[in-house]
């Protein structure tokens, strides 16, 4: 049963990260397909996997295609019960659901002004008041999942889970530039970056030359956190 996962330039494509941690983190057995997202021949790299049109997407063992993360999410889940890719505890597996739906549908700010991007770190980025909004709702989820815990562990369910998945590309915005968050959720952060899956990604990333670089977002940069 092995899954084909279609992503898009790994330096740059949040989404395309939470799909391949989802599978990368959980041990399930998968090849990796690159899509020209900044080639321009994304639609024709996708024309095999229709009504996809953007990345992720994954086509099963059986050749079924599914699209959205969510959707790739509940599907694994549902097809490898035994992955603990969910909290166990039913409150938790709730709250996790929950923060997951609402990273794909709020934080438009976030997304929208601070693309991911896994070169380097921006310094002295400019936080208008939507911006701390967003920052200040991370906080209150954060804090919230933390107070759902059964297990111990330094993620927001104790334990790695979906959540973890998708707010890993949270993480790397909050750190490539520097935003103002708590020393708690600085500390998550820091786990996110460091996680092993998430180093070899990056890694992998680093290897395609941008010139110019897509996002030059007008402040002086500095080198990514070693560990």
């Amino acid at each position: 049963m092995t899954y084909n996962l279609y992503i898009g330039d790994r330096t740059f494509s949040s989404w395309s990260l939470r799909g391949w941690l989802m599978l990368e983190k959980f041990n399930l057995p998968y090849r990796t397909h690159l899509v020209g997202l900044y080639s321009g021949t994304m639609a024709s790299d996708l024309a095999d996997l229709a009504p996809a049109r953007l990345v992720p997407v994954m086509r099963t063992s059986e050749g079924m295609v599914v699209g959205e993360s969510l959707a790739m999410a509940e599907t694994l889940a549902e097809r490898h019960p035994d992955a603990g890719m969910w909290p166990t505890d039913a409150a938790a597996r709730a709250a996790a659901r929950w923060l997951c739906a609402e990273i794909c549908a709020g934080f438009t700010t976030l997304r929208g002004v601070c693309p991911m991007q896994l070169q380097h770190v921006n310094k002295g980025f400019p936080v208008s008041d939507n911006l701390q909004e967003d920052l200040d709702r991370l906080e209150t989820l954060w804090a919230y999942a933390s107070a759902q815990r059964t297990d111990v562990g330094p993620w927001l369910f104790g334990g790695y889970s979906l959540a973890d998945v998708f707010y890993a590309p949270v993480a790397a915005r909050i750190v490539g530039y520097d935003l103002p968050v708590s020393e708690a959720a600085r500390a998550y952060c820091k786990t996110a970056i460091n996680d092993t899956a998430f180093k070899a990604w990056r890694a992998e990333g680093l290897k395609t030359i941008y010139d110019p670089f897509p996002y030059d977002m007008g402040v002086p940069t500095v080198s990514w956190p070693a560990d």
